[in-house]
């Protein structure tokens, strides 16, 4: 989430700021995704049509941001992207694409919506898919801009369609991503309906399930070796932190793959501090992986702290 104080920050810092001393995980990695938990435009007018509280939106030159990180792909359905209004998504989608960056969840309409986003790496096909229960008053539609809402219910009506449209992609891609901005704020165990639902998306196709929208960090299960991570947590925003779910700490997830083969998760604490995500090392980082530890525990998920790479690694074959 780059708005609010992250932008006021950003008028006069640099764009690797936010990052803080992580940025070498990431230039680790052949490709790498988030949420995008804000409009990055210079328009619009604050969301009225609801009442919403809180309105996120980042200067279009803070893309500069995402591209110090070497962000491949954003996921933009979730319930912050149209906080200033349709013709900020489209400047989003403007300014992203201006800066190669893809992006999947949202679009001019429910067909851009849905779209995956779908790239080469290592001879590698990936596709990246978005969905978000959030908001349901964005919703594309045929004509309309939104995003892509999906209820977490295996009886809804857009569920068939769900699963007829992972199938597809799956056919034309080797590894499939499935980003999901669901449920609530809090909790540190998934919402009831989040472990079928996730079962279901494994069972038709995809790869790795990316949760997100609750603030702090859920345990990982693997189902029928693909990972489901039901929450990442918060990463990079200006939230105040609440003193027993503690929304500061996160990991980076690190998936390590051999061709199609999903073989392992590494799991790199960290901590926001002023505006910024850092490594959180020592007992600190020990914490909050002793904390993920159990989460995954619940599931039967076999987790090893290397005290050598400060990580927690997870198998998944």
């Amino acid at each position: 989430m780059l708005g609010r104080l992250v932008n006021d920050f950003l008028k006069e810092g640099t764009p690797d700021y936010p990052w803080g001393d992580t940025l070498d995980i990431f230039s680790s990695a052949d490709v790498r995704f988030c949420n995008l938990e804000c409009a990055i435009a210079d328009g619009g007018e604050p969301w009225t049509k609801t009442q919403k509280v809180f309105h996120f939106r980042s200067d279009a030159k803070n893309c500069e941001v995402l591209k110090k990180a070497g962000i491949d792909c954003v996921s933009l359905a979730n319930n912050h992207v149209l906080d200033y209004g349709y013709g900020a998504l489209l400047e989003t989608c403007d300014t992203l694409r201006s800066f190669h960056i893809n992006y999947a969840g949202a679009g001019i309409n429910k067909e851009a919506a849905i779209c995956p986003a779908i790239f080469e790496v290592q001879g590698l096909r990936i596709g990246f898919l978005a969905l978000t229960d959030n908001e349901s008053g964005w919703e594309a539609a045929k004509d309309s801009l939104g995003t892509f809402f999906m209820p977490i219910s295996l009886v809804d009506t857009r569920y068939p369609a769900l699963i007829e449209h992972i199938k597809r992609t799956k056919a034309s891609v080797d590894i499939l991503i499935m980003s999901a901005h669901w449920g609530s704020n809090w909790g540190y165990r998934p919402e009831r309906m989040h472990i079928p639902f996730a079962h279901s998306l494994i069972e038709n196709g995809v790869d790795i399930i990316f949760g997100h929208s609750c603030h702090v960090f859920q345990g990982i299960e693997v189902y029928k070796n693909r990972p489901i991570i039901y929450s990442a947590g918060d990463f990079i925003d200006d939230y105040a932190v609440d003193s027993e779910e503690r929304n500061d700490q996160s990991f980076i997830f690190l998936v390590e793959t051999e061709g199609k083969i999903i073989k392992e998760l590494k799991l790199y604490p960290t901590v926001i501090k002023n505006f910024q995500a850092r490594h959180a090392k020592g007992e600190i980082g020990k914490a909050i992986a002793q904390r993920m530890r159990l989460l995954c525990e619940e599931f039967g998920t076999i987790v090893r702290w290397d005290d050598r790479l400060q990580c927690l690694e997870i198998q998944v074959r």
